[in-house]
């Protein structure tokens, strides 16, 4: 059995699907399953089980000895989210019994973190252990997810094998029903769709000028073909960024839209709703090194053959992977 939580999830849902097509049917799939939305994202997918995330610890010791991996992608990935308590409820402590349980248990384990914990950048985007204690997230979820990648790096008692995957901006299907928090991508062309244009934030800094904000755009089956590496790798346990390496514009992200869509370019500037805007990456760029230097050879999609992909093969049908 693979584990996989987060299953009806953006992420995890896509790395269902990857399973299946690699193979893989025998796979329990892990989440709250309270959201009516959410539900479509396991259409068509292979799996042996439903486990509501309430119930998997104790699963999980009755199971253990069937259990091959553990992917866990669950969390709650609101960065506008103000209620600490619900970080640590859900990313920290969580994620911390998962943990000791793989441990105890001898299982290998790949774990979501994220690359809100680089925060504004001020020590880089390398994954080295050694800068993960001053490390200065910018919202409540970056911290969750530090705070638990510093705790990591502290325990004794660890899995044999694992892995916590730094996601950078990851766009592309499943991600439907993640209202504001889904991709600039699924928003911009739902705005063309509407109205022929769409609406980019305002650069609220002199140094980056509008929509020349740089991120590091990541499509999902990126992700989840990293996924598979880990599955089949399972050494070199550590922290890993998990992007393409390659910072673009948002208007670069906005250009290829419209032109998977066939439609002229109309762009607004907007401000930066007040609520995030001292909380704005204006750059992020994963340093790749030591992901390929333990042998991931396999090309990214460029942000044209993502948005294209997505854009006509999955927005345009409405249709989930």
């Amino acid at each position: 059995m693979i584990i996989v939580t987060g299953a009806a999830g953006f992420i995890g849902s896509c790395l269902i699907r990857k399973l299946n097509d690699e193979g893989f049917s025998d796979v329990v799939a892990v989440d709250d399953f309270s959201n009516a939305a959410k539900m479509r994202n396991l259409n068509g997918k292979k799996f042996t089980a439903k486990i509501h995330r309430d119930d998997f610890f104790a699963w999980l010791r009755e199971n253990h000895r069937f259990v091959q991996f553990v992917f866990h992608i669950g969390a709650r990935t609101d960065t506008t989210g103000s209620d600490k308590s619900v970080f640590d409820r859900l990313n920290l402590n969580y994620t911390k019994e998962v943990w000791s349980l793989c441990a105890e248990f001898g299982l290998p384990l790949v774990y979501a973190s994220s690359a809100a914990t680089y925060g504004s950048g001020e020590f880089g985007y390398s994954d080295n252990h050694e800068i993960v204690a001053k490390l200065k997230p910018l919202n409540l979820y970056g911290e969750s997810k530090n705070d638990f990648d510093n705790w990591a790096l502290s325990q004794d008692a660890q899995p044999y094998f694992w892995a916590g995957l730094k996601f950078f901006n990851v766009y592309g299907p499943n991600e439907y029903h993640k209202g504001r928090m889904a991709s600039v991508i699924f928003h911009a062309y739902r705005q063309i769709s509407e109205k022929g244009s769409m609406k980019l934030f305002r650069s609220h800094r002199k140094d980056f000028k509008d929509g020349e904000q740089l991120r590091d755009f990541i499509y999902v089956k990126d992700v989840t073909g990293v996924c598979m590496f880990f599955l089949n790798h399972r050494k070199d346990s550590g922290l890993y960024n998990l992007g393409t390496g390659k910072a673009r514009t948002f208007l670069d992200l906005a250009g290829n839209t419209f032109r998977a869509m066939n439609r002229d370019m109309s762009i607004e500037f907007i401000d930066t709703p007040a609520d995030i805007r001292d909380k704005y990456q204006y750059y992020t760029e994963a340093d790749m090194k030591k992901l390929t230097n333990i042998g991931y050879k396999q090309p990214f999609h460029t942000l044209e053959e993502g948005i294209s992909d997505y854009v006509k093969n999955y927005l345009a049908s409405n249709s989930t992977w």
